[in-house]
């Protein structure tokens, strides 16, 4: 059972370090964008909803590129999370 623990552990950095890389290609996107950038002053939290779907967004193609590497990222971070719940599901029911 000590086996699943690190491997729980190993898997939880894992899914934080692939959650944390999305956010920082929101904040790159953002950037590039003109109607997301941030002209306040204040920090704010990264507008991943409107990167994932595309409003506001800058329609060249460095940046669409972009947007569909953090979108690869955040359901690499989903399928982690399913992946997770099938090894628990599978376990308990041994």
């Amino acid at each position: 059972m000590t086996g699943f623990y690190v491997f729980s552990g190993v898997w939880g950095l894992v899914m934080i370090a692939i959650f944390i890389a999305a956010i920082r290609l929101s904040y790159r996107i953002e950037a590039r964008s003109p109607d997301l950038v941030n002209r306040t002053g204040i920090p704010r939290r990264a507008m991943i909803f409107h990167t994932v779907t595309n409003l506001s967004v800058a329609r060249d193609a460095e940046t669409q590129a972009m947007r569909r590497r953090m979108n690869g990222l955040l359901l690499l971070n989903l399928l982690g999370f399913l992946g997770l719940w099938i090894a628990i599901w599978l376990t308990g029911r041994a």
